[in-house]
């Protein structure tokens, strides 16, 4: 009997993704969306000791706050997965992040253009890493339509930097940011951290 290495016994390759953005922007919608698998949460609720801390302005009906991440997965054919981590969006999480963002091929900051100042700190973050992101515009309801270039002059990104439209609750929607970050990543030279052990 052979046990040597096979190919058909090889791991796929991680890919590891951040969504990130201001509180109540949608990161969390956004991964339960587009995962395969039901997403692992870390919500609590929100309470009145907060108050005087979190900014609940236009999300005042928001129930609960992730405290620490979200995780999704998403399988593409046998070769890759996509592990997608939502950030906290309040600044007492921050700390997070690093953690989260070791690793990551790239990020999706996510973008509510009726609070576009919400994504400056996410926006800031990647951007000192160097590390390659994305701006989506979660498409909310009664929210003014911006022109992409309207918000790229707002958010002061570069030309290269993509911003796409986006409905974080639809799963194709999703996608098709997750596949502009990954052609966005590759372009600036991003390599996916290799194969799982």
């Amino acid at each position: 009997m052979d046990f040597g290495r096979s190919d058909r016994w090889r791991l796929p390759t991680a890919i590891k993704i951040l969504i990130a953005g201001g509180f109540g922007v949608g990161k969390t919608t956004m991964v339960g969306a587009v995962s395969e698998t039901r997403p692992l949460r870390t919500e609590e609720a929100l309470t009145h000791i907060g108050v005087d801390i979190d900014d609940l302005s236009g999300v005042e009906a928001k129930p609960t706050t992730t405290v620490a991440m979200d995780f999704g997965r998403i399988t593409i054919r046998d070769d890759y997965m996509l592990y997608l981590f939502g950030t906290p969006g309040q600044e007492r999480f921050w700390f997070v992040w690093d953690e989260l963002a070791m690793g990551a091929l790239g990020a999706v900051v996510l973008a509510d253009t009726r609070r576009l100042a919400d994504s400056f700190p996410a926006i800031d973050y990647f951007e000192r890493r160097g590390q390659p992101f994305v701006v989506a515009l979660n498409c909310f309801d009664g929210a003014r339509p911006f022109t992409v270039g309207e918000v790229r002059s707002a958010l002061g990104l570069e030309p290269e930097i993509p911003i796409v439209l986006c409905d974080a609750r639809k799963k194709d929607s999703g996608r098709e940011v997750l596949i502009t970050l990954v052609e966005h990543a590759m372009r600036q030279g991003a390599a996916p951290v290799g194969t799982m052990s």
